[in-house]
């Protein structure tokens, strides 16, 4: 029995990379010798195992075959006869195809170290083709490593795996949790471009390529067009540190611009609900987590109201935030303020500026959260009459933490 350390802490072990997670390949031994040392059984697919100590995986070496479409279309094989060589063989990139002996010696069948020398993402061999998931981890590789570019003959299988339907067979769970991935690495907009180049995108996130070539907005600059835009986003939430639910947010707040009718274009009047009905959609198809679906709702909802906050009168401030359960969510809705601020400073590229209407919010909510709803209620005569004199002390507190005139007519 002999046992390797295998995989990205390898990979990341010759990059200078931190990694938290360690894989061992267990070669020349059978389950019923696992188990002898203590080794407790997990996994249904293939043979894995825990360490009885650490309780980390151990897989029995193995090799693969293709027996139908899609991630689980495949038979498995584990023997003690399998090599380390074999097993290696059927992963999917040359940099993940790296093997650590117990003496530190590497193992190194199909050129990882060179790939990582020359920052390249190539796959092992044809095998990669039998895995569709394998275009959503490459993409969320790329989206990590940033300096590394892609094998030309790694793309073209890549684009012809599209091409024939693989990718048409994936489970919408599984495309979920590799887009979750990809968006929290340090540049997903590499994800959403890697897909778009094989052609993957329009089969798994359809709503997102189709923002590709609608004009953004008549004042911005013609090269960016929404697709380039909602890129901006999202890599400004990754720079940002948004939460995956941000992150989400930023991926779909702007769905709607690609059914805006084409004669209205470059404007577009009422995107707003026609996000909301998109983002409901993929969320639909995805089975997207609630916490990423209801925040990435409500920032194609109100996103707009939330740039133009300083042009809104207190009465619509407050309708904001019970509209978006601010006083009840608090943090969520600090997550959407943060999720604009990028949508904001996304469409100046890079350029990082202060974003008012979050301040203004923040103030606004402040003064909200003031107000001694308890004691108006205890106050009030007619139980029905609570909700109108609750809201009313809200809308004058905003009033006078923003200092507006009562008057004057509201723009929205």
């Amino acid at each position: 029995m002999q046992i390797f350390v295998v995989g990205g802490a390898v990979r990341d072990e010759l990059l200078g990379r931190p990694s938290d997670d360690r894989d061992y390949v267990v070669v020349g031994a059978s389950p019923q010798a696992m188990l002898a040392r203590g080794f407790r059984p997990v996994g249904r697919d293939f043979p894995v195992f825990l360490h009885p100590r650490t309780h980390e995986e151990y897989a029995l070496a193995r090799t693969e075959r293709k027996s139908g479409h899609g991630y689980h279309g495949f038979s498995f094989h584990a023997d003690p006869d399998v090599t380390l060589e074999e097993d290696l063989g059927r992963r999917d990139l040359t940099i993940n195809a790296i093997a650590r002996a117990a003496d530190g010696t590497l193992i190194d069948p199909f050129h990882g170290q060179h790939d990582i020398s020359a920052k390249i993402l190539r796959h092992v061999g044809p095998a990669f083709a039998e895995d569709p998931v394998r275009i959503l981890r490459l993409a969320r590789f790329a989206a990590r490593f940033t300096d590394f570019s892609i094998a030309p003959e790694t793309l073209a299988l890549m684009q012809q795996m599209v091409a024939v339907g693989e990718v048409d067979h994936l489970v919408p769970e599984r495309v979920w949790q590799e887009l979750a991935k990809g968006l929290m690495e340090v540049r997903p907009s590499r994800m959403i471009e890697v897909l778009r180049d094989c052609g993957a995108l329009p089969r798994l996130l359809p709503e997102v390529d189709a923002l590709f070539g609608v004009p953004q907005r008549a004042d911005y600059h013609p090269e960016i067009d929404t697709g380039i835009h909602t890129l901006m986003v999202i890599d400004q939430a990754a720079a940002n540190g948004l939460a995956l639910p941000g992150r989400f947010a930023a991926l779909t707040h702007d769905l709607g611009k690609a059914l805006t009718p084409a004669d209205i274009l470059p404007r577009h009047l009422g995107h707003e609900l026609r996000s909301v009905e998109q983002v409901e959609i993929l969320s639909e198809r995805l089975r997207v987590p609630a916490e990423c679906r209801d925040l990435a709702l409500l920032m194609a909802r109100y996103h707009g109201n939330i740039h133009r906050a300083a042009d809104l009168r207190s009465g619509t401030i407050v309708e904001l935030f019970e509209k978006t359960d601010a006083l009840r969510r608090p943090e969520r809705f600090r997550m959407l303020l943060e999720s604009c601020r990028c949508d904001y400073n996304g469409r100046l590229g890079w350029t990082e500026r202060d974003y008012f209407p979050q301040t203004l919010l923040n103030a606004a909510l402040a003064a909200v959260n003031a107000v001694d709803a308890g004691t108006i209620a205890r106050n009030c005569k007619e139980r029905s009459d609570i909700p109108a004199r609750v809201h009313a002390a809200r809308v004058a507190a905003v009033r006078a933490a923003l200092n507006q005139p009562g008057d004057e007519p509201e723009n929205q």
